[in-house]
């Protein structure tokens, strides 16, 4: 795709803005703050439809789209495609892999510990449910918490040893990171990689986002280079181009079709029926999700009851 693209049809699909950042999902924010590094002109749209859907991010132009649950997602679909790739002369790079694993697996995995479980999902209910109905954001609120522990392996017997992993896997990686950086303005010297979107992402997202009772937050406000480094990135990519050349941003009511096009000019009456239509299928969807849920947790209570009287009667 390289060479011949157009880049006035490029959108990037998030979910809403909060907490003073243009996407508060910490999926969505490295591929914002990816295109801004690569200098890429987009339009930012946003998308509420389906809260715990794994699409989002999604970028797409005409009729191409790079969804975030295909090829690693939607940094490394641009990259594989020849859109747009930061990291071609970096990749073999010993030392880029191992900060790659130190940010995407350690960092990520300390970060969704204390969305879910460390912070009880204060600030995740406000971006993913605070719009629902009551009732369904609460189901689908404890689904996720759920699904959540159970990808970083936690349980009831573990919970206190893992969450110390958590948060000495989170210390040492900053550390590392703190001492690989300095006071150079990207993590490789004097040009931006996907690593430095991800990483700004992090720090942006753990320090506006997560409460000031954070434990993960307290120890990256630790490293001052780590701050000092965010803050000099977020002014001259994201604040500088946001009040510049960057296109308003606007709400994208789209149902995670896969054709890649992009809504056309319609009449008013009939942009009336369409949003009639997405109603309808969203509420369709929540109430397909609450049917699903509710029925889980059934199955969950009855086994649960049954181990107790197995207990019970030994």
């Amino acid at each position: 795709m390289e060479g011949d693209q157009d880049t006035s049809g490029f959108t990037l699909v998030t979910r809403k803005p909060c907490f003073g950042l243009p996407t508060a999902c910490p999926n969505c924010l490295p591929a914002y703050i990816y295109l801004k590094l690569a200098h890429l002109p987009f339009q930012l749209a946003f998308n509420s439809t389906f809260p715990d859907s794994d699409e989002l991010p999604y970028f797409e132009t005409g009729t191409y789209v790079a969804y975030n649950n295909e090829d690693g997602g939607v940094i490394e679909k641009l990259k594989k495609d020849g859109v747009v790739n930061l990291d071609s002369q970096l990749q073999s790079l010993p030392e880029y892999l191992s900060l790659k694993a130190l940010i995407l697996s350690w960092l990520e995995e300390a970060l969704a510990y204390e969305m879910w479980v460390g912070t009880e999902g204060v600030s995740a209910w406000k971006i993913y449910y605070a719009d629902l109905p009551w009732v369904i954001s609460k189901v689908l609120f404890y689904k996720q918490t759920y699904m959540a522990k159970t990808r970083l392996g936690i349980t009831k017997e573990n919970s206190e040893e893992r969450e110390k992993q958590i948060y000495k896997r989170a210390t040492d990686a900053y550390e590392a990171l703190s001492t690989r950086l300095g006071e150079q303005k990207f993590l490789f010297e004097d040009r931006p990689s996907s690593l430095d979107a991800f990483f700004l992402s992090h720090i942006l997202f753990t320090i506006q986002v997560l409460p000031e009772t954070s434990v993960l937050r307290c120890k990256l406000l630790e490293h001052g280079n780590l701050v000092r480094y965010a803050e000099k990135l977020k002014l001259e990519f994201l604040e500088a181009s946001s009040s510049s050349s960057s296109p308003p941003l606007h709400s994208f009511p789209s149902s995670f079709s896969r054709k890649g096009s992009k809504p056309k000019s319609k009449p008013k009456a009939e942009k009336t029926e369409e949003q009639k239509k997405f109603k309808k299928r969203a509420r369709f969807f929540l109430a397909a999700q609450f049917l699903a849920v509710v029925i889980y947790l059934s199955v969950m209570g009855g086994v649960s009851n049954d181990e107790l009287e197995y207990e019970d009667d030994d």
